[in-house]
């Protein structure tokens, strides 16, 4: 986003440029904290977040939802803030809506409140640890669904309409100054919605790489598949649901073995970068042969739970560093014949 545009003038108030990469972050992330913001854009200062957050409120260009008095703050764009981004010309790159088609996205419920402020804990989480790896940066971390949705075929070549919660770009400069750029998803679970539905998310996006969707949206009607490789981060409350859906995952058939990186969101909030990843392929290899291989064991109706099988894969999977793997894969196709 580029902020070297004229500072505008807002009732009263000069906007600087962080001010405009405040209320960008806003529109597309829709609510934010003040911790999120403080964290994201004044290097984790929450005492001058908390100041200019409050010159912005005064002169209109940020309001809080209704709260607890124990609850944090939640931000959002007003009308004012919309129309200095869009006067200023910051907005381009995002659909062409009107401030009534806005509106109508800030007005959610509670529940889907929580959810979009687990998304930004994940994004700040990430953004943070990556800017501290040398030759590393976040390129693009976008949470609007509608910039990145698409349609795909699901279970039974059904067409499905999917709305990510977070398009990842991280790019990797070399010494010698050359870039490569690595691409995620992002999914994350509140646990709210059954599980088959998030298997189906999953097949929707293996058919998503391989009809050269994303590669086309990206790079135009001539790209291939592999302009395009990306894998997809789903992040659970729990290890047992984030095992379920590994366990999901190799019953599918041809089973999804690779595409599916799985891990916590404690783990990745706590330790973005540390090896808190999963793939199905990895759970198969410690449950294989025992009492838990999806393979031998009949689906249960109505589940039940095995807290043995959360005590062996903790203690025996192999679990992988989201950013080791960028040398190998940056601009490459991953080894999605093995799913």
């Amino acid at each position: 986003m580029d902020m070297s545009v004229a500072s505008p003038r807002c009732r009263g108030i000069d906007l600087q440029p962080r001010d405009l990469s405040v209320l960008c972050g806003l529109f597309d992330a829709r609510v934010m904290t003040i911790a999120h913001i403080a964290s994201l854009y004044f290097e984790g200062r929450q005492e001058a977040a908390k100041k200019r957050l409050q010159r912005l409120k005064a002169a209109g260009l940020l309001a809080e939802r209704p709260r607890q008095p124990y609850q944090p703050a939640v931000l959002f764009i007003t009308k004012t803030g919309f129309t200095a981004l869009r006067d200023g010309g910051m907005l381009a790159e995002y659909p062409d809506l009107s401030w009534s088609q806005l509106a109508r996205r800030s007005r959610v419920s509670d529940l889907t409140v929580r959810h979009e402020l687990d998304v930004m804990d994940v994004k700040t989480a990430l953004s943070l640890a990556v800017r501290t790896l040398p030759g590393f940066e976040v390129a693009e971390f976008s949470t609007w669904p509608l910039l990145y949705q698409f349609e795909a075929c699901g279970a039974d070549s059904r067409s499905v309409v999917v709305k990510p919660d977070g398009f990842v770009r991280i790019r990797q400069v070399t010494a010698r100054g050359e870039g490569a750029d690595s691409t995620f998803f992002l999914e994350v679970d509140r646990s709210t919605e059954a599980q088959c539905l998030l298997v189906e998310r999953a097949i929707c996006y293996r058919d998503y790489y391989r009809s050269g969707g994303l590669a086309r949206h990206l790079h135009g009607g001539n790209a291939r598949p592999q302009d395009a490789p990306f894998r997809v981060l789903f992040v659970f409350k729990t290890c047992e649901r984030r095992n379920n859906m590994a366990e999901h995952l190799l019953r599918v058939h041809p089973p999804i073995l690779r595409q599916i990186w799985l891990t916590t969101f404690e783990e990745l909030v706590k330790e973005p970068l540390a090896a808190i990843w999963l793939t199905p392929r990895d759970y198969l290899e410690v449950t294989e042969g025992t009492a838990y291989d999806p393979q031998l064991r009949p689906r249960l109706h109505p589940y039940r739970r095995h807290p043995g099988r959360e005590v062996l894969v903790e203690a025996s999977v192999r679990k992988l560093p989201l950013l080791e793997p960028l040398a190998e894969w940056a601009g490459k196709a991953p080894p999605l014949s093995a799913a």
